[in-house]
């Protein structure tokens, strides 16, 4: 099977200057036909301007630069083909550089990982064009009155709220065909959940966009698995659920793979995410309301 490092030397063969694969670079990489054609197929028109952001983001991201530069584009490509943005100011999808162990070498490296935000999952929702309704929310000290796991019924009281302290979250979604559902994961639960995925050898420690919001992260994971198990998934939404959080390799053939595992160094620095909460205001639609609870 071929990697990235098969991809790179065939790239750089067809560069002019016949620069080694190893110095090419992001741009150079970039600038070549074979990624050129790549972009262009999935982008169309749009395809000079998207790379040009990529460009952007990560010269504006110190960490991110010292990054596997392949990564980044196989990372950008993924982004690209489920047609969602890369700027942090919208929360979409994120580029976000990990330490990870080359299992041949044994060595650690930097590489990109594609990781897509609950609102990525929202817009892949939304143009599935199953969903009547969907939603997801923090669930503050006061405000529940009870959960019943087995037959759905949450009693949720708005103006009940005690303290800034989130308890829990509470997703829904109602399809067309009159399908609901009503999930609520404790704050526990997301903890557990999130150690339990953890790749840091620090398991209990806050990293990444778990680092810089938390409650966009818990709001992710209670959409994708509500989705993952009971929602209608399109093509697109099913892409996104096997691609995110994880490190995309490219083959010779342009096509793109997920690394099964990212093993992290725990000396890495976290990079720069955007805290999403300042911009749900932001391209969202009635599908999306955090000022109402997802009941009937």
């Amino acid at each position: 099977m071929a990697t990235n490092e098969t991809l790179k030397n065939q790239l750089s063969q067809q560069n002019q200057k016949q620069v080694p694969a190893n110095q090419l670079g992001l741009k150079g990489l970039m600038n070549t036909p074979t990624m050129k054609r790549k972009f262009e197929e999935v982008l169309h028109e749009n395809a000079n301007a998207f790379m040009s952001n990529v460009m952007t983001l990560v010269s504006n991201d110190s960490y991110l630069a010292e990054s596997e530069p392949m990564s980044i584009l196989s990372g950008a490509l993924t982004a690209a083909t489920l047609n969602l943005g890369l700027d942090k100011n919208l929360g979409y999808a994120y580029l976000v550089p990990f330490n990870t162990k080359n299992k041949q070498t044994g060595k650690w490296e930097r590489k990109a990982q594609f990781i897509l935000g609950y609102k990525g999952y929202i817009q892949l929702a939304q143009r599935s064009g199953k969903y009547k309704a969907l939603n997801v929310i923090e669930v503050y000290e006061g405000e529940l009155l009870s959960w019943n796991r087995l037959t759905e019924e949450f009693e949720f009281d708005p103006n009940g709220r005690q303290s800034d302290d989130v308890i829990g979250y509470v997703g829904y979604f109602e399809l067309l065909n009159g399908f609901k559902k009503t999930v609520y994961w404790t704050k526990q639960e997301i903890e557990a959940h999130r150690i339990a995925n953890s790749k840091d050898k620090e398991k209990t420690k806050l990293s990444g966009v778990w680092a810089t919001d938390y409650n966009a992260m818990a709001r992710k994971t209670v959409l994708r698995n509500m989705l993952s198990k009971w929602g209608i998934l399109s093509i697109e939404m099913q892409e996104a659920i096997t691609s995110d959080e994880k490190v995309q390799q490219m083959q010779e053939d342009g096509n793109i793979i997920s690394e099964t595992e990212v093993e992290e160094n725990t000396t890495m620095k976290t990079a720069e995410v955007i805290n999403e909460a300042d911009s749900d205001s932001l391209n969202q639609t009635d599908l999306f309301d955090t000022k109402n609870p997802p009941l009937e």
